[in-house]
């Protein structure tokens, strides 16, 4: 009997401290985040000079557990751990012009996050994607570039995920930065993100342009052309 409690006292123990950390993560990446993020915008040169607080809020996440069954916790773990890892690998290479500077930047940088060594594809494709398969995640994985969709300068939270998802999905999709609409030309312009990831926005026999319109306040017509405009891989700094 004695032997079950310790076990249990343990187990509790356990997974308290695991609670502890995951929360003292989100504090820390929002904290981060507030600091060095105005207007979708990173202040690359000020973390370069001072990397403390970037490299303590990501050896916190080298040593989180987490799995996908606690969905929303996962997902924002994820989330936030892929963007602060965006902004390591630039400030690792800064002065840099474009995250395609560095030829392996997305496919074979390797991060220690949760116990594993991940690339920024492996986070988005096999850890977020393949799982979930929310299209919204597009909106809110940030590569670094100013064709992006922009950095908000605090933390994706288990709390407000769903509604920070819907919001940066309803921004981008209803202004101009990632969809260009043309009346006269009945021609819709669409970040090249709607192209890459196309399967994501046509799922169950849906068009790209149906599935904008989903979110879209003001909709757009089911004839017009879609094309894709040029990505611009400039680095997202202040």
């Amino acid at each position: 009997m004695k032997n079950t409690i310790l076990i249990v006292f343990v187990l509790l123990g356990s997974l308290s401290a695991k609670a502890q950390n995951l929360e003292t993560f989100f504090k820390q990446a929002d904290a981060f985040l507030q600091a060095n993020v105005v207007n979708g915008k990173v202040d690359y040169e000020s973390i370069k000079k001072d990397t403390k607080s970037l490299n303590e809020v990501l050896e916190l996440a080298a040593n989180i557990t987490i799995n996908k069954e606690d969905a929303k916790n996962y997902q924002a773990f994820w989330i936030n751990a892929y963007n602060l890892s965006v902004i390591k690998g630039l400030v690792t290479n800064y002065p840099t012009k474009s995250p395609l500077e560095d030829s392996g930047f997305f496919d074979k940088t390797k991060y220690t996050l949760a116990g594993e060594k991940v690339t920024l594809n492996t986070i988005e494709n096999t850890l977020l994607r393949a799982p979930f398969k929310d299209p919204r995640f597009h909106f809110v994985l940030v590569c670094g570039a100013v064709g992006c969709p922009p950095l908000i300068s605090k933390a994706y939270l288990p709390s407000t995920l769903e509604k920070q998802l819907q919001k940066q999905t309803v921004l981008a999709l209803n202004g101009t930065y990632f969809i260009k609409i043309n009346p006269k030309k009945k021609q819709v312009e669409g970040s090249k993100i709607l192209e890459w990831y196309k399967e994501d926005f046509t799922k169950n026999g849906t068009t790209e342009i149906e599935y904008i319109n989903t979110i879209r306040t003001e909709k757009i017509p089911t004839d017009y052309t879609l094309t894709y405009f040029e990505y611009d891989w400039r680095i997202n700094k202040q």
